[in-house]
């Protein structure tokens, strides 16, 4: 089982759909007379606790914790000028919400930086905001475990990057 060994109990791994979770345990389940082994990964914030089979763990996404670097990278990206496209706003937030669920911290960024706004004079949607709110979220709990720091730390360092910018 090569998927198996490329995941350690006790690490911080990424589920695209759920964000950073805790790779608890690696269970075996005995189902329809067959021996399924399972990662156990919870994920604290949202207290859910998911089975993803072994065998599947790839092909779902599921990967490790970005290196110091890969994540400097997708930060660096909170700092890039953006084309603006002329697209209607449930065809945006559909393309947001893909970004989000990718797990990607580079796509889960451009996501940030888009919905980005200083101060309160701009007025945003109430969806705009809730997209806003769930991709800073996302990507500062992937800062917090690379960085070792406090998710608020981490979602200050974002806002201030994209503030500087």
């Amino acid at each position: 089982m090569a998927q198996r060994k490329l995941f350690e109990v006790g690490s911080w791994v990424v589920y695209p759909a759920h964000g950073v979770g805790r790779l608890d345990s690696i269970d075996k389940f005995e189902i329809e007379g067959q021996t399924v082994e399972f990662f156990v990964i919870s994920f604290h914030k949202s207290r859910l606790v998911l089975k993803l089979p072994v065998a599947k763990a790839l092909e779902t996404g599921l990967r490790k914790i970005f290196s110091k670097q890969e994540m400097q990278d997708a930060l660096n990206v909170l700092v890039l000028k953006t084309k603006k496209r002329r697209l209607m706003w449930s065809k945006k937030a559909q393309e947001y919400e893909a970004k989000i669920n990718s797990g990607d911290p580079i796509a889960i960024a451009e996501v940030v930086r888009d919905l980005y706004k200083e101060g309160k004079e701009i007025a945003q949607s109430f969806s705009a905001r809730q997209i806003y709110q769930n991709a800073i979220e996302r990507l500062a709990r992937e800062i917090s475990i690379v960085d070792q720091i406090e998710e608020e730390e981490a979602v200050k360092k974002v806002e201030t990057i994209l503030h500087a910018a």
